[in-house]
């Protein structure tokens, strides 16, 4: 099943976060993405809060090539990178969304920016292709 938002792709796919995170992470290797960072929002959340919430990971994935043409053609782009895939719970399922670069990245209009973001965007259509056609 396609997710998508006006800033997000993605699919629903079947087994747990945990089960199907070294699925999302081996497609993310095979498009050059490493996992830089992640963030367990549900232990966060209970942590801070003291809310229980169903699982919800954030990984920061980042492809350096691109990071690096990007970052030389506007050093103030850090700022959003890097880019975001979202494993979380929904039912006996997980929803992995990816977060759209040519969306976060057309902020500030430049072309060339916009290559660097559409050449991203492919490569993390195809993570999310990658995982929903091994679940």
């Amino acid at each position: 099943m396609k997710v998508a938002t006006p800033y997000t792709f993605g699919t629903r796919v079947a087994g747990s976060p945990s089960e199907v995170r070294p699925r999302v992470e081996a497609a993310l290797r095979d498009e050059g993405f490493g996992v830089l960072t992640e963030i367990d929002v549900a232990a966060t959340m209970k942590a801070k809060l003291g809310i229980e919430r169903a699982p919800y990971i954030i990984l920061g994935a980042c492809n350096p090539p691109l990071a690096h043409r990007a970052i030389e053609i506007d050093p103030s782009v850090g700022a959003l990178l890097p880019c975001n895939v979202v494993l979380r719970a929904d039912g006996d399922g997980t929803i992995v969304e990816a977060m759209d670069p040519a969306a976060a990245m057309s902020i500030g209009g430049d072309a060339a920016i916009g290559e660097v973001a559409t050449e991203a965007r492919r490569r993390l259509e195809r993570v999310i292709a990658a995982v929903e056609s091994a679940g």
